[in-house]
């Protein structure tokens, strides 16, 4: 027997009107979310520029010592938090003391030598005014032999002197002559010695003698070598990136740790370059961790834009005038800076991701800067203490080698 056949059931009748109904709706939708979408962009989006490829920068300290020595003390670790003026390594300061112990020591002959040469411009003009009275004195002689001289030869002839008598006055004329002339080339020697001397401290005071100044500088260095065998923390900060190790022979200039301040960070945000023609100097800028998420916004404003792109100051520059080439759409740096009280609640640390969102309704501001920084971003006064103190040290060998003379 064959099977009943069925015929398949025609679909349902929908009519023309609600058809054109459905088409409507989904058109009137459409149009709806690119009128949102358009309206989004020309009352919001076109006065933001965004990017995620930003990150949180700040300044890393290295740590290097200024003289050569031997590791005897680490007196901080990594992820430590130090002040400022707190010691971070020793090194060995044997050496030091010995050189400074010599410089005193030359320090205190050469204010004694200058000493002398003070008190000899007093027993010179002494001398001067001897001479001068040997002069004098000669002069009278002269005299006095040039009239018994005379006297004699007036008697020469009658026979009342004689002959011997008048040479031995003719003597005593010659010697009192020569007197005077030694008391004459003393006095000129005398005072050819007092004009040297004078030289040496004329127009100079005693403690700014130049024999005096060579050896206090000579202590000075051998004062700052010896205290610089301990390495101070510059600023306030977190130390990162150890390297030292007891014992170890470090010369000037070697990295042996770094500080990083977490109180003072920026932000690098790199912008497309198509970006940049409506970004300007203060514009406020929106920012996000990816530490903290949407929860934590920093508010932040523009600093500065980058002299050049990144690729311009990389390691390897691209060679754009050679072989094939592929346009390749650049990034510069926009430094931004962030509200230290909003870091000091949410701290950072160097190198985290951010997110950056500029507003740049406000064309006020300008695309570089046109003056320079009014005063210095970043500096620090440890170091300023220890040349006080080396003039101080300075000071004390001079007074204890100074004596009764004052210095000035």
């Amino acid at each position: 027997m064959n099977a009943p056949t069925h015929t398949p059931a025609a679909p349902p009748f929908v009519p023309a009107n609600a058809a054109r109904r459905k088409a409507l709706t989904f058109v009137s939708i459409a149009v709806l979310i690119g009128l949102a979408w358009g309206g989004y962009e020309w009352f919001v989006n076109r006065n933001e520029e965004t990017t995620d490829n930003a990150y949180v920068q700040g300044n890393v300290i290295q740590i290097t010592p200024q003289i050569g020595g031997t590791v005897t003390a680490i007196l901080a670790d990594d992820t430590d938090f130090v002040k400022a003026g707190q010691p971070l390594v020793q090194l060995d300061p044997a050496d030091a003391k010995v050189a400074l112990e010599q410089a005193e020591a030359n320090l205190g002959q050469a204010v004694r030598q200058v000493r002398t040469l003070y008190a000899n411009n007093g027993s010179l003009t002494a001398q001067i005014t001897l001479r001068e009275a040997d002069i004098a004195k000669a002069q009278t002689e002269i005299a006095r032999a040039s009239d018994d001289l005379n006297r004699r030869q007036s008697l020469v002839g009658n026979g009342a002197v004689s002959k011997e008598e008048l040479n031995h006055a003719q003597t005593q004329l010659a010697n009192a002559q020569n007197a005077l002339a030694s008391a004459q080339a003393g006095v000129t020697a005398a005072r050819a010695q007092l004009t040297s001397n004078q030289a040496m401290t004329e127009g100079t005071r005693f403690d700014s003698h130049p024999s005096v100044m060579a050896a206090a500088a000579k202590v000075r260095e051998a004062y700052l070598a010896l205290h610089r065998a301990a390495l101070p923390a510059p600023v306030d900060g977190y130390v990162a990136k150890r390297t030292v190790q007891l014992g170890q022979r470090v010369g000037a200039g070697a990295p042996l740790m770094s500080i990083i301040p977490l109180s003072q960070l920026w932000v690098d945000a790199n912008f497309k370059e198509v970006q940049l023609r409506n970004i300007r100097i203060g514009q406020p800028v929106t920012l996000t961790a990816d530490l903290y998420g949407r929860k934590v916004e920093y508010k932040g404003k523009v600093a500065g834009l980058g002299a050049g792109t990144g690729a311009a100051f990389a390691l390897l520059p691209a060679q754009n005038a050679t072989g094939n080439w592929i346009k390749v759409v650049q990034r510069v740096p926009v430094r931004v800076d962030l509200d230290p009280q909003q870091v000091a609640q949410n701290p950072l640390r160097v190198g985290l991701s951010m997110e950056a969102q500029v507003d740049v309704s406000d064309q006020g501001g300008k695309a570089l800067a046109d003056a320079p920084r009014a005063a210095s971003s970043v500096q620090t006064q440890v170091f300023a203490a220890l040349d006080d103190q080396a003039d101080a040290e300075v000071r004390r060998v001079i007074t204890a080698n100074a004596g009764a003379v004052q210095a000035h």
